[in-house]
This record gives structure tokens, C-alpha cells and sequence, in this order.
């Protein structure tokens, strides 16, 4: 029998499980950007291959596949129990320049397009999402993280309400703004925003106003998934960085310091890859075990699922 090949710390330690997720024939993925559970464990992986949505059961067995109209522009990947108690999917398309909301089995509910602003984005000046969450009362955020760097707040039905953000490191603003969540940890909700250009997490509240900085322990964070009292971040310069509920670091997962100075990088070669090691993870997410699993982006895909010891 083989060891277990255990990484973490004290507090944090996994088992990395060999070989969860076997796609069957005729899948493959391209670049594996998201991932989320629902609440029976079942693990969607959104990836920029035809079958952008694949989804296996906690044990890793291959349930189906869907999602061809994101193809090239899978991007965000938010999963959210709105207030009728239904889990829903919200996509950001970065090719399509828009926000979807479906059922878990893809159904199209709710499509956001470009906001109507002719003084932000114009034939030059693109509108490109990167994520989205949904704040208690529905309310749903996007981050244009490849374009002008703005943050959009609409209604539960895709309403436009206001815009923040914009260009710069001062208070209140962004430079390529990944990722964004909304954290309950506290007295109120906030919005949590993966300022990566500026190496930091900027916080605001639900009406955009800047509130602090989380700026230590951070290596170009891509998104967020709040477990708990901890947040879970994916790294993209080789770690998954996890933070107590006073955003303190716990613990790193599979820290690389070498794998994002290569050339080539993130495609290196496959023999550089351990599988308690990572490269470039862009996707998070946690069940309800505390399990953790994490996609890369990388360019034909990496899952791994990381199994908490208790």
C-alpha cells in the first residue's frame, strides 16, 4: 500500500488524492479556470474547452458535461443559493463580454451584457468580465478585470445601479480586478475584490465605498471561497494562500517558488508537475467536508482535490 502524500500544516493538513476527476473519452480540458461545489458535493469544473462545465460527484466520478456557448471565454465562476433557497451557476464570458445565470444543469436564466456607459467603453476601450458573486439580497457584482478595471453592481434581475473602481493603487482603486466575493464573516457584508495588478485584496462596501486594505501574505490572488470563518485564495504565482477571519495567514498549499519564474510558464513541460506541487492555480473552492479542490491554468487543464485530515 502507498503512502499518503500529506501537505499543509498542523492545523491544515491534506491528503492529495491521486487521480480524482478521470475525464471520460471524447473530454478534454482546456484551461480550467473555476470551480465550485454544491451542496451535495458535487464538483463543477468550468474550463475554455466545448465542454466548459464538467461535473463529477465528490468521489470523482464523471457525471456530465455541458456549456459549448462558453467555449474560448470561460472565465468567472460563482455558485450562489439565491433567496428562493435554489443553488445557481453565474459565469463571466470574457470573450462574450457577458454575465450569465443558469440552473445547475445550464438552463439560461438572466444574461448582463456591456453596462450602457458610452463614457467607459467604446470600440477602443473594451468591456471584458472576469467574475461576479451575489450579495445577500440578490444583488449581483462584476468585476471587468481585462478591460477598463471597473466594478458594476446590478439588481437580482440585472438591473444597473452604479459602477466604482476604475484605474489606479489609491483608495477605491483597481488594477485588473480577478476576482470578487462577498464575505459574511462579519458584522456586515463586504465586497472582497482580488486587486491582482496591485498585489492586494481591496474591501468595499456593498455600495462600493472603499473600506481597507488586505495587502500581506499575497502572491497575485485570482478569487476567493469563503468557508467558514477562513478564506480560501488561488495564488496564481504557485500557492493556494488560506486566511483566518481577521484575514491572517493560516497556511499555504502547495507553495512553488520555482514553477511561475520558468520560461514558458504556466504551460511547462508535464514532467516539471508533482502532484503536491502547484503552478498556476486560478480556481478554489472547499465542500462541505473541508476538502479542498483546485483547478490551474494551465493550458489543457489540472484538478486536484485535496482530502482534509482530520
Amino acid at each position: 500500500m502507498s503512502e499518503k502524500l500529506i501537505i499543509g500544516s498542523a492545523s491544515h493538513s491534506y491528503e492529495v488524492a491521486s487521480g480524482w476527476g478521470e475525464l471520460p473519452e471524447g473530454i478534454a480540458y482546456g484551461y480550467t479556470h473555476g470551480i465550485v461545489v454544491d451542496e451535495n458535493d458535487n464538483v463543477y469544473v468550468h474550463n475554455t474547452s466545448k465542454d466548459s462545465v464538467v461535473v463529477f460527484d465528490k468521489d470523482g466520478r464523471f457525471k456530465t458535461s455541458w456549456g459549448a456557448e462558453f467555449e474560448g471565454g470561460a472565465h468567472g465562476f460563482y455558485l450562489h443559493r439565491d433567496n428562493d433557497g435554489i443553488e445557481y451557476l453565474y459565469f463571466a464570458d470574457t470573450n462574450r463580454s457577458l454575465v450569465v445565470k443558469t440552473t445547475l444543469d445550464g438552463d439560461v436564466l438572466l444574461e448582463i451584457g456591456t453596462p450602457d456607459r458610452p463614457d467607459l467603453y467604446d470600440a477602443e476601450r473594451r468591456y471584458v468580465p472576469t467574475d461576479v458573486c451575489v450579495a445577500p439580497n440578490g444583488d449581483i457584482y462584476v468585476s471587468d478585470g481585462y478591460g477598463q478595471y471597473h466594478i458594476h453592481h446590478y439588481d437580482a434581475k440585472g438591473g444597473y445601479i452604479r459602477t466604482f473602481g476604475g484605474r489606479g493603487s489609491e483608495p477605491g482603486k483597481v488594477i485588473e480586478p480577478h476576482g470578487i466575493s462577498i464575505n459574511l464573516r462579519g458584522g456586515e457584508p463586504e465586497i472582497y475584490v482580488a486587486d491582482r495588478g496591485n498585489g492586494r485584496i481591496q474591501v468595499f462596501t456593498l455600495e462600493g465605498e472603499h473600506k481597507r486594505f488586505v495587502d500581506h501574505n499575497l502572491d497575485r490572488p485570482c478569487s476567493f471561497y469563503f468557508f467558514g470563518d477562513e478564506v480560501y485564495l488561488p495564488d496564481l504565482d504557485s500557492r493556494i494562500t488560506v486566511l483566518d477571519n481577521e484575514d491572517r495567514l493560516i497556511t499555504h498549499l502547495g507553495e512553488d517558488q520555482k514553477a511561475y519564474k520558468q520560461e514558458g510558464w504556466p504551460n511547462l513541460p508535464k514532467s516539471y508537475y508533482r502532484p503536491d506541487k502547484f503552478s498556476s492555480p486560478h480556481g478554489v473552492c472547499v465542500d462541505s467536508q473541508g476538502n479542498v479542490y483546485v483547478a490551474e491554468w494551465i493550458f489543457d487543464g489540472r484538478v486536484t482535490k485535496l482530502i482534509r485530515q482530520k
